[in-house]
């Protein structure tokens, strides 16, 4: 399925800013889509585009394909420290993602619970839609937090995810990837796994199908053998 960004997780990507995206669309021809006032980017579509511009994204939704996380950390390890928690009401979300903050790893109390205070505040979390009901949500504004730090987890809501941010497809909001990444290059790294792992294989389909854990570590575990880098 076709994986979009926007304008903010674009300019992530290649290291610039938001004006700078906004000069290639206008002079540059950057490949873009509007719905309903937002400018979003087909992944595919940008790559290519950027490699014909002599451009390179080294992290986050452009990054290559073998991206992986500093220090060696898997996204199955993680997702066992996070968990997969099915069945969650929509409403509870942020009670939910509170929680799972509390079991950082390699994190002290105040730490967060000043994270905790970040996912409650306004506009703290990008939600990050990626279309067939799947949201990669994390916080707004990533912080160096130490290389152990990082966790993930599966939501499969109840119902679906009231948010201002319509999706790109319309579809309602049912499957939540969330995550703490340990650094800001390890936030963008996790993004560029994420997008990896929905792209290809079957992980966004079992996701959505509601499949059993041991078959989303599976998935996850083959993404991840899929895009390692050769020695």
């Amino acid at each position: 399925m076709p994986m979009f960004l926007n304008i903010i997780e674009l300019a992530q990507s290649l290291g610039v800013e938001e004006r700078e995206v906004e000069g290639w669309i206008r002079n540059d021809g950057l490949p873009h889509v509007t719905d309903r006032g937002r400018r979003l980017f087909d992944r595919t579509q940008v790559v290519a585009w950027a490699e014909s511009h002599g451009l390179a994204a080294k992290v986050g939704f452009l990054a290559p394909e073998h991206s992986k996380l500093p220090g060696g950390k898997k996204l199955a390890t993680l997702l066992r420290t996070g968990g997969i928690w099915r069945d969650v009401p929509a409403a509870n979300v942020l009670n939910l993602f509170a929680d799972i903050v509390a079991k950082l790893p390699g994190a002290t109390p105040p730490v967060r619970q000043m994270l905790q205070q970040r996912l409650r505040s306004p506009n703290g979390i990008s939600w990050a839609l990626v279309g067939d009901g799947l949201a990669l949500p994390h916080l707004r504004t990533p912080i160096a937090l130490g290389r152990d730090a990082g966790i993930f987890a599966i939501l499969l809501l109840r119902d679906a995810l009231a948010i201002n941010e319509p999706a790109p497809d319309e579809q309602p909001i049912t499957r939540l990837l969330f995550f703490v990444a340990p650094s800001p290059r390890a936030h963008l790294e996790m993004l560029a796994q994420l997008s990896t792992a929905l792209s290809r294989g079957n992980l966004g389909k079992l996701i959505n199908d509601g499949a059993p854990d041991d078959e989303l570590f599976a998935s996850i575990a083959a993404a991840e053998m899929q895009t390692k880098p050769p020695p």
